[in-house]
Parts: C-alpha cells; sequence; structure tokens
C-alpha cells in the first residue's frame, strides 16, 4: 500500500508541475519568450489549429513575415477582435505591406487584406486543448470548480490530519516523554 501512495503521490506532483508549467505559459507567454497568447475559437484553421487550442504568439515586423507564416490580427485595426490565420501572399502597396489571409480549413482566402499595422505577430507555438481549460475556469461553474472546490478539499484535509492527530498523536508523544524522563534519572 506504502507503494501506491508513494506513486500516486509522484503522479500527482508531475500533474500539478505540468499544470503551473502551461498556466504560466499561457497567462504570462513571455516566460517562453513570446508575447501574447489565445484561445482558437473556431475551426478555420484545422487541422492545424482546433477550436480550445492555446496560440502563442511572437511579435515581429510586418517585414519578416512570409506566406505560409501563421499570424495573428486585428481583424479592423484596434478592434481587439484578434484572429489566426495562415499568410497566403504578401502584398506591397503604396509603401505600405498588406497580408492576404486564409483559414486553413477555408475554400476561399479572407476578402479582407490585412494592414501591416492590424498585424500582433507569428505564431510561436500551439498547445492543443487547453483553451477548453481556461474558457471554462472564466464561467462561474469553472470558478467554483478550480478554486472553491479544491479551497473546501484542502480544509477537509487538515482538518482530518488535526483530527488524526489529536486521537493517535497524542498518546505516542507521552509515551515518549515519559522514557525521555525515566532515562534522564
Amino acid at each position: 500500500m506504502p507503494d501506491v501512495r508513494r506513486a500516486l503521490h509522484v503522479v500527482g506532483i508531475v500533474v500539478l508541475v505540468a499544470a503551473a508549467g502551461v498556466t504560466a505559459v499561457v497567462a504570462a507567454p513571455q516566460v517562453v519568450g513570446a508575447d501574447e497568447s489565445y484561445v482558437v475559437v473556431s475551426g478555420s484553421m484545422r487541422p492545424t489549429l482546433q477550436a480550445g487550442d492555446v496560440v502563442v504568439v511572437s511579435s515581429t515586423a510586418p517585414a519578416n513575415v512570409d506566406s505560409g507564416d501563421v499570424v495573428a490580427f486585428d481583424r479592423i485595426a484596434g478592434d481587439g477582435k484578434r484572429t489566426t490565420h495562415r499568410v497566403v501572399e504578401v502584398i506591397e502597396r503604396d509603401g505600405q505591406r498588406y497580408f492576404r489571409t486564409k483559414g486553413d480549413a477555408n475554400e476561399e482566402a479572407d476578402r479582407r487584406l490585412v494592414p501591416e499595422d492590424a498585424l500582433i505577430g507569428r505564431m510561436a507555438f500551439s498547445i492543443p486543448y487547453v483553451g477548453w481549460a481556461f474558457s471554462f475556469a472564466s464561467t462561474d461553474t469553472g470558478t467554483l470548480a478550480f478554486v472553491a472546490v479544491p479551497g473546501v478539499l484542502l480544509v477537509v484535509s487538515e482538518l482530518w490530519s488535526l483530527v488524526a492527530a489529536a486521537r493517535g498523536g497524542g498518546s505516542e508523544s507521552d509515551g515518549s516523554a515519559e522514557h525521555t524522563g525515566e532515562s534522564g534519572r
């Protein structure tokens, strides 16, 4: 039985460290040298990206973006609504760079060209499925599941330990003290 408990303890620590690492990358992509992270909400980039994946994006100069790169951009410069699609063509016009983009799963390229000032950056990497957990965590049920339930379990665990120590630990301590007292005479 102690070997099973030890194995479960090790598995629990590994899972906790992995979850903390992924959370750190998503919440602060700067830890891996990136600048932004987004949850993919549509299937327009299948099979490269699925809804629920997290995309980690590094800022890059528009001059460094080429056809084939997967980029994140504002749909309309400054609107805050982000899209992640593949660049299928780079267009130079009137001293400005524009990008024709297309979702991998879409038949046709996007109607609007992406001006360079709407570019956020190039995809550095993605983390599959993790976005579902972060999206769920932002709901009331998710907050309950990820904060309240573990908090209650921690309190119950600590109370259990205190009760166990009060029941069994007191007599061991008394016996130890008596033994120490006898050998000191």
